[in-house]
């Protein structure tokens, strides 16, 4: 139904082979690929990074939290902007939520006068977003953990491969979370990552990865132990072997899908420019090389969010709303969240419109011609 969907594969034979290859050696949990593949991330980071790859993205959030002590009577700062998943691992641990706002309507990430604001003698980590693959301000968040003893985690889950000043994201925080969910950068259909650079921290992510055990089922199978001590409680969080070879193809392609990325995005804006009262964020990035995982905008306040998305449907163009507001979701509407008047407005107006490596001169113009027709008739 769609002639541009919001998102697409940047897979070929590659992937097929790695897969193949997998399931015919015999061994399809997590083993040598497994390796590989963190050793592969690690290298990407840099930094003296160790990486543990994890089943998804909220595996990772949910195992940062508790390798980090965070539990009930902390607060953990979190964006008032972004996936539930953020929110939903917060309470998972026990912990209370805060919400910060975002910087502006041209900066959506998280603010960091408003993390300060929101500090109490309960306040034990800050978790922030690289929202849409745009580094926060990492000098400013950095020193506001430092000066209050704060506890920082990363969620990468927009940004494998995006620098701040020149040094990765992914390296700023205690322990640093990546998605590898079908829609992202690099994408393995469910899988996650969790870097640290501190050994300590490393090996509880690894104890509570796979139930707290000291040796792995492949250990047993290659005859390097023969039982295991549990030193920790732990869970079953791991990724398997088909994944982590889909994410070293992946990870050949990033460099090139992250510029093929960067051209869709230089091209929208600048057909997009003219267009009263539609907000493009991040137009101008200092110091932050960015990956562009998603395009957001903000409509103009004059236009009907749904009779736009409808308009766009109608022209075959998929569309999305990155994301909806923490207060609304059944959930969370009772608990008397943080009032983040930025990022609520954000929520209320946003759409993002499709991006992907392998979108054609077409599929752009496509997406130009039925998102300008949809501003034009969804005004109210």
């Amino acid at each position: 139904m769609w002639k541009v969907q919001l998102f697409k594969l940047n897979y070929d034979e590659n992937e097929v082979s790695a897969v193949s290859d997998v399931v015919r050696s015999g061994w399809i949990t997590m083993g040598e690929k497994t390796k590989e593949f963190e050793a592969r991330f690690a290298t990407l980071l840099g930094s003296d990074v160790k990486a543990t790859a994890v089943s998804n993205g909220t595996a990772a959030l949910h195992m940062a939290l508790l390798a980090l002590g965070v539990g009930p009577g902390d607060e953990v700062i979190i964006p008032s902007l972004t996936f539930v998943a953020d929110i939903n691992t917060v309470m998972l641990v026990g912990a209370t939520p805060v919400l910060a706002d975002c910087t502006s309507f041209n900066d959506w990430n998280i603010d960091p006068a408003d993390i300060e604001r929101k500090i109490t003698p309960k306040t034990k980590a800050v978790m922030i977003v690289h929202y849409a693959g745009y580094p926060c301000d990492m000098d400013a968040i950095s020193t506001i953990c430092s000066k209050h003893g704060l506890k920082l985690i990363e969620d990468c889950a927009h940004a494998p491969g995006a620098k701040y000043k020149g040094r990765s994201v992914g390296t700023f925080g205690e322990v640093n979370c990546f998605s590898f969910f079908t829609n992202k950068n690099l994408s393995v259909g469910e899988g996650g990552m969790i870097t640290t650079q501190s050994a300590d921290i490393a090996q509880q992510i690894r104890y509570l990865r796979s139930h707290g055990m000291t040796t792995l089922t492949l250990d047993r199978h290659q005859g390097r132990a023969i039982s295991y001590d549990v030193i920790r409680p732990g869970l079953n969080y791991r990724i398997d072997e088909m994944r982590a070879a889909l994410g070293c193809v992946q990870l050949d392609k990033l460099a090139n899908a992250h510029k093929q990325r960067q051209s869709v995005v230089a091209r929208y804006i600048d057909a997009f420019k003219d267009i009263e009262g539609l907000t493009i964020p991040f137009v101008k990035v200092d110091d932050a090389e960015p990956v562009y995982h998603i395009f957001p905008v903000m409509l103009p306040e004059a236009c009907d969010r749904l009779k736009v998305i409808e308009i766009l449907k109608s022209e075959g163009v998929q569309s999305s709303i990155h994301y909806p507001a923490f207060q609304e979701f059944t959930a969370y509407k009772d608990m008397h969240l943080d009032v983040t008047p930025i990022a609520s407005e954000i929520s209320r107006r946003e759409i993002t419109l499709p991006l992907y490596p392998t979108m054609t001169d077409e599929d752009v113009e496509i997406v130009i011609a039925a998102f300008r027709k949809s501003i034009t008739l969804g005004r109210n």
